[in-house]
């Protein structure tokens, strides 16, 4: 028998299994196995299956699985646009776009949550109705850093503590996911764009989201930290008019289609410079 994302989210007994492998526990204790020398052995397959090219990497000196997962790439690799008009994708990933309304279905697969679900928090949320909702879903074979998007002022990293599910499209429509699992928010108040609420979500034996910052200021461009082990998915929101997206990622939104970018690319232009009142 197989135990994959269908059997544990559309089987009955799978479903009984999915409470332990979903249970944070588990997947912090897995990350524990994923950070010691004893899971250097998966390594090999690990990059066969998913086509990774070592050649890429600063340093392939692995002393665990999860430095291979999230192994540095040559930075000539993932250049970033320094345009102060062009809002940049924050990683690697699969990207959707919507608006941010209250009480969105957001028909990412099928997945749906509030605004104020993701943060927990009415009032912050209502900051963000009418304005841009982008997701980038990681898969294993992402690359699994991120960046700051736009230089400015940031806030507190805010975690919130859930489940971890898969962001399979199985799971995803089976279950509001993005309000399930563990997150951690951070809001920016950068120049370009106004605030930024920039959201990483982990998900299945992902033991770890790993931000690096607690200082205020922070640069476009600049390592915000990585996900360890599994899928992921980060999620920007901005504000009413603070953004125009490339048309050709809205139309693949439109039709339902995620469109595959590159941590450092332009993915829109912002429609305003912010007031000293902004």
């Amino acid at each position: 028998m197989s135990i994959g994302p269908e059997f544990l989210y559309e089987n009955a007994f799978g479903r009984l299994l999915l409470k332990v492998f979903s249970a944070r526990r588990l997947s912090i204790l897995a990350g524990r196995f994923f950070d010691s020398p004893l899971s250097k052995c998966l390594i090999p397959s690990f990059v066969s299956k998913n086509g990774i090219e070592l050649s890429e990497c600063e340093n392939t000196d692995f002393h665990s699985f999860n430095d291979c997962f999230t192994r540095q790439l040559k930075k000539e690799l993932r250049p970033i646009d320094m345009d102060p008009k062009a809002l940049i994708a924050p990683c690697d990933g699969l990207l959707s776009v919507w608006k941010a309304e209250k009480d969105m279905i957001l028909p990412v697969k099928q997945s749906h949550f509030l605004i104020s679900d993701l943060f927990r928090d009415e009032k912050l949320a209502e900051e963000f109705y009418g304005g841009t909702c982008l997701v980038y879903r990681l898969c294993v074979n992402h690359y699994h850093r991120y960046i700051y998007p736009e230089s400015g002022s940031k806030g507190e990293n805010t975690f919130i503590e859930g489940k971890l599910h898969t962001v399979r499209p199985v799971a995803l429509r089976k279950l509001p996911v993005f309000t399930e699992n563990c997150r951690e928010y951070t809001l920016i108040d950068t120049e370009s764009f106004g605030k930024i609420a920039q959201i990483e979500v982990g998900a299945m034996f992902v033991g770890k989201i790993d931000n690096y910052h607690g200082r205020k200021r922070v640069l476009r461009g600049e390592e915000k930290g990585k996900f360890l082990y599994g899928g992921s998915t980060i999620i920007l929101l901005l504000k009413k008019d603070a953004v125009s997206m490339d048309e050709k990622i809205l139309q693949a939104s439109l039709s339902g289609q995620e469109y595959p970018v590159k941590m450092g690319e332009r993915v829109g232009s912002c429609m305003y410079r912010k007031t000293a009142n902004g």
